[in-house]
C-alpha cells in the first residue's frame, strides 16, 4: 500500500511538472515575440529592400501618408502579437493532438505575419506599440480558457477570430495609401493566410459561437485597434 500510494504522488507530480514546464516555455516564447526575436519561415512578400531603398520607399509617401501607414500596421502588428498569444494558449491545454498540432501551426504562420509587419514599421520609421505585453498576456488568458471549452469550441474560437481579422484587413487594403504598396502587399499576404486557418478550423469541426460572444470580441478588438493606432 505504501509503496502503490508512493506511486501515485509521483504521478501527480510529473503532471504538475509538466503543466509547470509547458507554461516556463510559454514564458520564453513571449519574451521572444515580444522582443522582436523570432524569424519568419517565409521571405516578405514585399520582397528585401536595402536601408536606402526603403528609405526612398517611405520617403515616396507624404508625412500624413506615412504616420497613417505606420498606425495601420501597427494594428496589425498587435493583431499578430495576439493572434501568436492566443493560439499558443489554446494548444497550450488542448488534449486532441490533431488538434493541438493544427492550433500551433497557425500560430507559427502567425510569426510571419508578426515580423513582415515589424519590418514595415521599420521601414516607416515607426515602432510596435507600447502595450505589446498587456496584449499578448490578455490573449494568452483568453487561449488558455477558449481550450477548456471543447475543441469544437475552442476551433470555434479561432475562425471566428480570423473571420474578424479578415474584415479588418479587408478595410485596411480600403485604408492604406494607394502608393504604399508595400504595406498592401504584405496585408494581402495577411489576409489569405487568415482566411486559410478560417476555413482549416470550420473543416476540422468548429462550432459557432453565440451571439454576445462574438459581440463581446469585437468589442474587445475595437479598443484594441483604437488604443494600437496611437500608441
Amino acid at each position: 500500500m505504501v509503496k502503490q500510494h508512493s506511486m501515485q504522488s509521483g504521478s501527480g507530480f510529473s503532471r504538475r511538472l509538466g503543466v509547470l514546464d509547458g507554461l516556463l516555455s510559454e514564458v520564453g516564447r513571449a519574451m521572444q515575440v515580444l522582443g522582436g526575436s523570432v524569424h519568419a519561415s517565409r521571405a516578405n512578400p514585399a520582397g528585401k529592400l536595402s536601408r536606402a531603398a526603403a528609405s526612398e520607399s517611405a520617403e515616396a509617401l507624404t508625412d500624413a501618408q506615412r504616420k497613417h501607414a505606420a498606425g495601420l500596421m501597427r494594428v496589425n502588428h498587435v493583431g499578430e502579437i495576439c493572434a501568436q498569444a492566443l493560439y499558443r494558449g489554446q494548444a497550450l491545454f488542448c488534449g486532441d493532438a490533431p488538434i493541438k498540432k493544427l492550433l500551433l501551426k497557425a500560430a507559427n504562420e502567425e510569426v510571419d505575419h508578426l515580423v513582415w509587419c515589424r519590418q514595415r514599421l521599420t521601414e516607416l520609421d515607426s515602432r510596435p506599440s507600447l502595450l505589446n505585453p498587456l496584449w499578448y498576456a490578455g490573449s494568452l488568458t483568453l487561449g488558455i480558457a477558449a481550450s477548456r471549452a471543447g475543441v469544437a469550441r475552442n476551433l470555434g474560437f479561432m475562425a471566428e477570430t480570423e473571420r474578424q481579422v479578415e474584415q479588418h484587413l479587408d478595410q485596411h487594403l480600403s485604408d492604406l495609401p494607394a502608393n504604399d504598396e508595400r504595406s498592401r502587399t504584405i496585408v494581402r499576404q495577411m489576409r489569405d493566410d487568415e482566411i486559410e486557418h478560417r476555413t482549416t478550423a470550420e473543416n476540422n469541426g468548429a462550432t459557432k459561437l453565440a451571439a454576445p460572444v462574438r459581440m463581446a470580441m469585437r468589442v474587445m478588438s475595437k479598443v484594441m485597434t483604437t488604443t494600437a493606432y496611437r500608441m
